[in-house]
């Protein structure tokens, strides 16, 4: 049975390339550095948990023994808390070249359509690096370079394109000249296949993308009615200064652990139009990629894919409103804490509990209000939010029980301040 090893293979197109090859006879590996995500993406596959740029060209020559291909499915938007442009698109590649080039392997690559190494942004430069690396130093390469890629799963600009076309009522009309191919995940996975099983030749480097191009805005409302999502009442148009500075702050979120598809390097990247041509891959023997619409068709648009596009869009306005809400709580206290230890001194409550109760209760709201925004945090932040305002309502009734009759509700409105804490806690998940 040939062997293959799949890098980033819990990704959208790595977890694609997995079941593939998988379906088509080979035994195949997964690389990767959450265990959870392995072993939620394909729990009975094999998996090396691994930060991928920090493998060795050594460790690469043991991991490579006896594999017959490696497809590298694994890369990254833009720098930030977890991810390094540089790290994983040429460090690793040039170790895992040189380890490749002293066996009888394939290693096929999954590169982005329009890399150049003048592109206007890091990721398709890197990209670009990582293409050259392989195709200077390696005698069995092939380099696959797909469009926008649409699939079953959400993630980054898929995920995007589902929330962006959810929107009610309205439709914004973002980057109206911008032009856009797709191609569907399922045409990358047999691309894979299809270059593993050496069908196609050596050294190709081909666009997987379907022929015809769309205008941003036309994907959004295909991909509205393909949702079932009624026509919109108003098609705004987002000055394009405008969406770039919320790129801008997604950069910023960046660096908390957020990789947002709004990021600048998505936003230059479909501002300047993601299309490639598909001559090379089908003078290669490559079969035809799906269009827009044949993909479309063959994606379910169910109930739960309707309710993932509002809540992607309602998360984040969930975790702002929570840190808001809990950070001005606990500076206002800090700001004036005799208002606030006026509460307890009203009441009977002993006076050496009333200055660490105050300053405490204060500090950390403060520092769960910022805590939720760091990404790692979120989860942790959200269930803090939780037992502090349990730990509120079962006080309340010892301490201030005429709290509850005040007809400003201070102590009814912890109970939906809880419940946002409680779907964000439920609703972060990385993949």
């Amino acid at each position: 049975m040939p062997k293959a090893i799949v890098l980033g293979g819990y990704g959208l197109i790595g977890h694609a390339c997995v079941r593939a090859l998988s379906e088509a006879g080979f035994e195949v590996i997964g690389v990767g550095r959450s265990l959870r995500s392995a072993r939620v993406a394909a729990p009975a596959a094999e998996w090396i948990i691994r930060d991928i740029p920090t493998i060795t060209t050594e460790e690469w020559l043991v991991m490579l023994e006896g594999v017959d291909v490696v497809v590298n499915a694994s890369g990254a938007l833009q720098d930030g808390a977890k991810d390094d442009l540089e790290a994983i698109h040429v460090t690793a590649l040039t170790r895992l070249a040189d380890a490749a080039a002293l066996l009888p392997v394939r290693v096929v690559q999954i590169s982005a359509a329009g890399v150049t190494e003048t592109a206007s942004t890091a990721f398709l430069r890197t990209k670009a690096q990582g293409d050259g690396i392989l195709s200077s130093r390696l005698e069995n390469w092939v380099v696959l370079r797909p469009t926008l890629v649409l699939s079953h799963e959400a993630y980054g600009g898929t995920a995007l394109l589902r929330a962006a076309s959810a929107l009610p009522l309205i439709q914004p009309r973002v980057l109206p000249n911008a032009q856009i191919q797709t191609v569907y995940v399922g045409d990358v996975a047999d691309a894979v296949v299809a270059s593993a099983r050496g069908q196609i030749p050596s050294g190709t480097t081909a666009d997987l993308t379907e022929r015809e191009s769309h205008s941003f805005p036309e994907v959004l409302a295909k991909v509205r009615k393909w949702q079932g999502w009624s026509d919109a009442v108003a098609c705004p148009t987002i000055p394009a200064r405008v969406v770039f500075a919320l790129g801008k702050i997604a950069d910023l979120f960046g660096h908390l652990g957020w990789r947002s598809p709004l990021r600048t390097t998505a936003l230059v990247t479909l501002a300047d139009g993601v299309c490639g041509d598909p001559h090379a891959w089908e003078t290669a023997g490559g079969r035809s990629c799906r269009s827009l619409d044949e993909t479309l068709a063959l994606l379910p648009a169910t109930r739960q894919e309707r309710l993932f596009s509002r809540a992607y869009v309602a998360l984040p306005l969930a975790i702002a409103t929570l840190s808001i809400f809990w950070f001005l709580s606990g500076l206002i206290t800090l700001i004036d804490p005799a208002r606030a230890m006026s509460v307890l001194t009203d009441r009977v409550v002993a006076s050496w509990l009333i200055v660490p109760t105050v300053f405490g209760g204060a500090v950390a709201d403060v520092l769960l209000g910022v805590a939720i925004l760091w990404r790692p945090l979120t989860r942790y932040a959200a269930l803090g939010m939780l037992g502090l305002s349990s730990g509120y309502l079962i006080g309340s009734p010892f301490v201030a029980t005429d709290l509850w009759a005040d007809p400003l509700g201070p102590m009814v409105k912890v109970l939906p301040g809880m419940t946002l804490a409680g779907l964000v806690w439920l609703m972060m998940e990385e993949r």
